[in-house]
């Protein structure tokens, strides 16, 4: 039978925390890591809160060299996928170099750097510009450079899309898996917060203009009105599972389905398709039913309404508990969806699902279960997690706890 993809390691890099526990115990307290916009002026933004790493300092997690070929984004890419390796401890494995590869999603790529080097070449002409701006700006580039520190020469790629597309990665990587390859790196990254790149970000007009964070993000809220742009992302790392049992390595679970759609254009009167991704998802995990959704919870009236509709239409009214962490800390771009698959594998690990903050009045016709206030105990052996980018991209990721234990793949 075909191999499965068991996660051996974890790393993460977000508002709430940077690393595993800290960002679990964030979570799990339900604490708000969104604040008003630092890096730049953004007094003249009509957008004024995000949720931003505050506390990482690159120097003491990667070599001097590597700071002035780097825009921020990669250097957390770095930092995090070191830690996840560390985790998955492969040290002594004896693992050939083409039989580890790299698979990461990004939206926005090397944002702070190309613009400040942009900024050089328009005041002081082309010789100030960095030779570094040919690669670091590339959406591509945080895979090179993990693949490139830790000798991965297998199968690698770069998907280039937000929300949604961190869950590609890993879907990806998890295909990569099935088709023979021992182990990979996967999950997703972004950062753009310098003033062109936040700019961006608020180019469709969805992001809350609330100065109060406690009010800025709370999806599925009577009174929602957009939601909060974050940065960061997680690492996981995937092993075949028959490799992982002969050396023995603790799994968090495994990536057991995936399934993507695209919504029709808005005025073609056919319904949405993220309902389809689920069930297609669920299918291919060959499960009928779930103990949690991580919910894309996009912050935005009509969006969080179709989402509701999806799960109810799939699990029944209220059939299943629901829940939204990154309310806490914002939408993180292609890091979203791994950070909430490693949040649900923190679910099943400890018999838990975190809370929603922010929310606190759902319309009764949305029929959500949604968990507030505070952790709700339950075993967790399944979870569902979702992402929808912007445009119609839906992603359905199912994760399970557990599987295959005893076989040899």
């Amino acid at each position: 039978m075909n191999e499965s993809a068991q996660v051996v390691g974890m790393g993460v890099a977000a508002p709430s925390g940077l690393s595993v526990e800290d960002y679990w115990a964030a979570v799990l307290a339900g604490r708000t890591s969104i604040g008003p916009v630092t890096g730049f002026d953004a007094s003249g933004y009509a957008v004024r809160l995000a949720g931003q790493i505050g506390d990482f300092d690159a120097a003491a997690h990667l070599p001097k060299r590597l700071l002035p070929q780097t825009d921020r984004v990669t250097r957390l890419a770095l930092a995090t996928a070191a830690s996840a390796l560390a985790g998955a401890d492969i040290e002594g494995a004896e693992m050939d170099s083409f039989d580890q590869g790299v698979v990461l999603a990004n939206a926005q790529g090397g944002s702070e750097f190309t613009h400040r080097e942009f900024r050089k070449l328009w005041t002081k002409g082309p010789a100030e510009v960095s030779v570094y701006e040919s690669f670091a700006w590339f959406y591509a580039v945080n895979t090179g450079q993990i693949s490139i520190r830790h000798g991965m020469r297998g199968p690698c790629g770069a998907l280039v899309g937000e929300q949604a597309g961190g869950l590609d990665a890993i879907s990806l990587a998890r295909r990569r898996i099935i088709e023979g390859t021992r182990l990979m790196v996967t999950g997703g990254f972004d950062s753009a917060f310098d003033p062109w790149g936040f700019l961006s970000q608020n180019s469709h007009g969805r992001l809350s203009q609330a100065t109060d964070p406690r009010h800025a993000y709370r999806p599925f809220d009577r009174a929602v009105d957009g939601y909060v742009a974050g940065e960061g992302g997680a690492v996981l790392v995937l092993e075949a599972g028959s490799s992982a049992r002969r050396r023995n390595a603790p799994s968090y679970g495994e990536i057991a389905g995936y399934a993507a759609t695209f919504d029709p254009r808005p005025d073609s009167g056919r319904p949405p398709t993220l309902r389809r991704a689920i069930e297609l998802a669920m299918a291919d995990a060959g499960v009928s039913t779930v103990d949690v959704v991580f919910a894309d919870s996009a912050g935005v009236p009509e969006l969080d309404r179709i989402e509701a509709a999806a799960i109810g239409d799939v699990f029944g009214h209220r059939g299943v508990p629901v829940t939204a962490p990154k309310a806490g800390f914002g939408r993180l771009g292609a890091g979203g969806g791994p950070v909430d698959v490693l949040t649900a594998l923190l679910s099943m690990r400890d018999s838990v699902i975190p809370p929603t903050p922010h929310t606190t009045d759902v319309p009764e016709d949305y029929g959500l279960d949604l968990v507030l206030d505070a952790p709700r105990e339950r075993r967790v052996d399944t979870a569902l997690v979702l992402a929808r980018g912007y445009g119609g991209f839906n992603s359905a990721l199912v994760v399970r706890k557990n599987a295959e234990e005893g076989q040899d793949g």
